[in-house]
Protein backbone atom coordinates (compact mmCIF):
# COMPACT_ATOMS: atom_id res chain seq x y z
CA UNK A 1 0.00 0.00 0.00
CA UNK A 2 1.51 3.32 -1.02
CA UNK A 3 1.53 6.35 1.34
CA UNK A 4 -1.25 8.18 -0.54
CA UNK A 5 -3.80 5.39 -0.23
CA UNK A 6 -2.81 4.84 3.38
CA UNK A 7 -3.41 8.55 4.07
CA UNK A 8 -6.78 8.57 2.25
CA UNK A 9 -8.08 5.45 3.98
CA UNK A 10 -10.61 6.10 6.74
CA UNK A 11 -10.01 4.76 10.23
CA UNK A 12 -12.46 2.17 11.56
CA UNK A 13 -15.65 3.45 13.20
CA UNK A 14 -15.24 3.94 16.95
CA UNK A 15 -17.92 2.69 19.30
CA UNK A 16 -18.49 3.15 23.02
CA UNK A 17 -20.84 0.70 24.73
CA UNK A 18 -22.38 -0.14 21.35
CA UNK A 19 -23.01 3.49 20.38
CA UNK A 20 -21.26 4.82 17.28
CA UNK A 21 -19.27 8.02 17.86
CA UNK A 22 -19.75 10.84 15.34
CA UNK A 23 -16.88 11.31 12.91
CA UNK A 24 -14.75 14.46 13.13
CA UNK A 25 -15.94 17.16 10.76
CA UNK A 26 -15.28 20.75 9.83
CA UNK A 27 -17.47 23.14 11.84
CA UNK A 28 -18.45 26.73 11.08
CA UNK A 29 -16.23 27.93 13.92
CA UNK A 30 -13.23 26.08 12.55
CA UNK A 31 -13.89 27.39 9.04
CA UNK A 32 -14.15 30.95 10.38
CA UNK A 33 -10.93 30.63 12.35
CA UNK A 34 -9.11 29.18 9.32
CA UNK A 35 -10.39 32.03 7.16
CA UNK A 36 -9.24 34.60 9.69
CA UNK A 37 -5.91 32.85 10.25
CA UNK A 38 -5.17 32.65 6.52
CA UNK A 39 -7.20 35.50 5.03
CA UNK A 40 -6.25 38.42 7.27
CA UNK A 41 -2.47 38.04 6.80
CA UNK A 42 -2.87 37.67 3.02
CA UNK A 43 -4.98 40.84 2.88
CA UNK A 44 -2.48 42.70 5.08
CA UNK A 45 0.46 41.71 2.85
CA UNK A 46 -1.52 42.76 -0.22
CA UNK A 47 -2.28 46.15 1.31
CA UNK A 48 1.39 46.71 2.13
CA UNK A 49 2.43 45.77 -1.42
CA UNK A 50 -0.21 48.12 -2.86
CA UNK A 51 0.96 50.94 -0.59
CA UNK A 52 4.60 50.41 -1.62
CA UNK A 53 3.67 50.46 -5.31
CA UNK A 54 1.69 53.66 -4.81
CA UNK A 55 4.54 55.31 -2.93
CA UNK A 56 7.16 54.37 -5.53
CA UNK A 57 5.22 54.89 -8.77
CA UNK A 58 2.47 57.30 -7.75
CA UNK A 59 -0.13 55.02 -9.32
CA UNK A 60 -2.78 53.48 -7.09
CA UNK A 61 -3.37 49.78 -7.71
CA UNK A 62 -5.49 48.94 -4.66
CA UNK A 63 -9.16 48.00 -4.61
CA UNK A 64 -9.96 51.20 -2.68
CA UNK A 65 -8.85 53.23 -5.72
CA UNK A 66 -11.58 51.69 -7.86
CA UNK A 67 -14.33 52.92 -5.53
CA UNK A 68 -12.77 56.07 -4.11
Amino acid sequence: MNPLTRWLRRPPVQTVMGQRLPEPRLTWGAATMALLYLGVPVLAVGMVIDALIQLTTGRCTGVWCWFG
